[in-house]
């Protein structure tokens, strides 16, 4: 989120929150290519066994659902409260829907259309920033985990001392939530996970964190 913002129009930046109209698909291809390098960090830490079905919320333009069925034969979904990042995720992952392995569907975090305990990963990518309640959102993602299924958050900005110096200006612009290590696992510890572990980027900002559902 953070690098080279200042090429870009508030106009740009604002359709990192809800991608919409053609500007929309511009930030979610954008979007595919420079968050490539935080994904594979982030991934590196999550454990993907091959029957795992996953859910990744906020699936912008659906680079890492086709991540996740190359790790996993069990079935991905996406989901996503802009229609514009349901279509391009859905375009990205034709194949793997026309096989049955993906489905993507529009919706929101904070109510998920999916029965209690029905995957083994939910995933957020450079989303939570943007969550309404944070504490509210993260239990339905515990609701819809398995027992045993794991959360994983990864941003490509924590908040520290130098935050606001280096992106205060799309914070407020965004109204960003950015969040420390510490809030990052109070939050997830308030929303019933366990074994949580977070970690950071030697030489970024990124951080990504997993917890657990007893």
């Amino acid at each position: 989120m953070s690098e080279n913002n200042k090429e870009y129009s508030d106009e740009f930046l604002l359709n990192c929150r809800k991608p919409v109209g053609e500007l929309g698909i511009d930030v979610i291809e954008s979007m595919n290519k420079s968050h490539t390098d935080l994904s594979l960090w982030g991934l590196s830490h999550l454990d993907i066994k091959e029957d795992d079905v996953i859910l990744d919320v906020g699936c912008g333009g659906g680079v890492n659902i086709e991540r996740f069925t190359n790790k996993t034969n069990g079935k991905v979904y996406g989901i996503d409260y802009s229609e514009v990042s349901v279509a391009e995720s859905t375009k990205h992952n034709q194949e793997k829907i026309e096989e049955g392995q993906v489905e993507i569907i529009s919706g929101s975090v904070s109510d998920l259309p999916f029965d209690d305990e029905t995957f083994n990963i939910v995933s957020g990518f450079e989303t939570i920033y943007f969550w309404p309640d944070l504490v509210n959102d993260l239990r339905e993602i515990h609701r819809v985990l398995k027992k045993d299924g794991a959360i994983f958050i990864c941003n490509e900005d924590k908040k520290d001392e130098n935050l606001m110096d280096r992106m205060g200006d799309i914070v407020n612009l965004l109204n960003m939530t950015v969040l420390s290590e510490k809030e990052l696992h109070d939050l997830l510890e308030k929303a019933g996970f366990t074994d949580i572990e977070v970690y950071t980027g030697n030489d970024t900002n990124y951080i990504c964190a997993i917890g657990r559902k007893e």
